[in-house]
């Protein structure tokens, strides 16, 4: 017999060589494979991890690169737009290029406004609220359209400071009326002392206060019915139709309804998804609800202008 094989402290029996003696070389092929493990596995593992973190540095900085050319580029579009961009306060023209309504203002607007107006717009343009006011273009239309059907019995829903209002008094007779209402004095006593200036502040019955309940009393007095000669409304958009109701009856046939901001910043025609501010989202249905009931009422002939923000004017045939 040959000797006996010897074993290893982990009861393993190593392949003995002749003699029955561990060679060199049986000891290095056995443990070979665990030498390539460690030798091959952690070297690999790192180069992963090094590729992976190079990788995402790439990317990082990929998208670094082109979140500062946007940018780059939005600036360069603001300034260009902020440069072409009219002066004129409560801008709503819809018109694509500003140039263009600059260019109507400074041509046809500006020279002809009356003093009173334009000391009354600029005061105006100091306020936090500028952009509710009338716009000079619309100012102006709404002077030549009082004189045109030659209103004298007329009615003011929304006031602000009283732009609008200062057209309406300076072009209907000295002898007329403006019933004008909204639900605060403050901005109007602000404008109030240019109409006074002007010399039309006689003409003014202004309340104070919501006008659907002065709305209501005046149709239930049926003298009043047919009254006014016009009337224009720029006020709460969701109450658009309710005041609808009852100025249809206040009206003469013949008179005029006037509705402002029919197209409520273009938004009329933006799809459900479109980012627009949430005072715009939220009045854009009553406005588009106010439009469709207008372009099917059988008592009134309608004709919508994109002047300003968009105005309907409403001629009572019935």
């Amino acid at each position: 017999m040959g000797p006996s094989p010897t074993f290893d402290q982990s009861g393993t029996s190593p392949t003995p060589d002749r003699g029955g003696k561990r060679s060199n070389l049986d000891f290095r092929l056995h443990i070979t494979p665990l030498h390539f493990f460690f030798q091959l596995r952690f070297p690999i593992q790192r180069k992963l991890k090094l590729a992976q973190v190079h990788k995402q540095r790439k990317a990082k900085r990929k998208k670094l690169f082109i979140s500062r050319v946007l940018a780059m580029a939005t600036n360069t579009q603001e300034q260009q737009s902020q440069a072409g961009r009219h002066q004129e306060v409560g801008h709503k023209s819809l018109l694509q290029s500003d140039a263009l309504y600059q260019y109507i203002l400074e041509t046809s607007v500006y020279p002809r406004e009356p003093e009173p107006m334009k000391e009354l717009r600029e005061l105006t343009a100091k306020h936090p609220w500028n952009l509710m006011t009338t716009s000079a273009d619309e100012g102006q239309f709404l002077n030549m359209l009082l004189k045109l059907i030659n209103a004298k019995n007329t009615m003011e829903i929304g006031v602000y400071t009283g732009y609008s209002l200062l057209a309406t008094a300076l072009a209907i007779p000295d002898d007329g009326k403006i019933l004008a209402m909204d639900v605060n004095r403050e901005n109007y006593e602000l404008g109030l002392p240019v109409i006074q200036k002007a010399g039309v502040a006689h003409k003014i019955d202004f309340k104070e206060g919501p006008a659907l309940p002065v709305l209501d009393q005046l149709v239930e007095d049926e003298k009043n019915h047919g009254s006014f000669d016009f009337i224009f409304v720029d006020a709460d958009k969701d109450n658009y139709l309710n005041y609808h109701k009852r100025l249809i009856e206040l009206v003469k046939v013949g008179g005029l309804i006037g509705y402002d901001n029919t197209l409520w910043n273009g938004s009329v025609v933006a799809p459900p998804d479109a980012p627009l501010r949430k005072y715009v989202r939220y009045y854009r249905d009553f406005v588009m609800e106010l439009n469709k009931a207008l372009a099917v009422d059988p008592r009134i002939e309608i004709c919508m202008l994109p002047v300003g923000d968009g105005i309907t004017l409403c001629r009572r045939v019935k």
